[in-house]
């Protein structure tokens, strides 16, 4: 999309992304990151943990939120910051879906501020993976 500064306003929404979360995907991401923690390989762990089966790392759910802004910006160059609180697991084979609004401009520096989101579809609503991040956006 490639966004101007000169062309955002506050409450502009980012065009949602929505992925589906597979078990190889977590699988993958644990051998990628080194993170082998059998919360996320082992479903008899997760349950025995208080989870009904094994969960998805929440840095990759915070990946798909970074990667729905540098979509966004056209690459990771000008994203300065991303904070993602998490506030709900997420299960392989659910649909994550990505978002953010803008919140703050700043024409002095051309940095603008997002709140950002990741959801979950889960029993027919959207509940809320990361909720009250923030992005920091620089513009050329």
């Amino acid at each position: 999309m490639n966004p101007r500064f000169e062309d955002l306003s506050v409450g502009d929404e980012l065009p949602p992304l929505a992925r589906t979360l597979t078990r190889d995907d977590v699988v993958r991401y644990a051998e990628a990151s080194g993170d082998r923690n059998p919360l996320h390989l082992d479903d008899a762990a997760a349950r025995a943990a208080g989870f009904p089966g094994a969960i998805a790392h929440g840095m990759l759910t915070m990946g798909h939120l970074a990667t729905c802004l540098t979509r966004w910006l056209g690459g990771p160059e000008g994203l300065e910051r991303l904070t993602a609180p998490f506030r709900a697991p997420v299960f392989p084979g659910e649909t994550i879906v990505a978002g953010g609004r803008v919140r703050a401009l700043d024409p002095a520096a051309r940095r603008a501020e997002l709140e950002v989101w990741v959801t979950v579809e889960r029993e027919g609503r959207h509940e809320q993976a990361i909720r009250r991040g923030t992005a920091v956006i620089r513009f050329p």
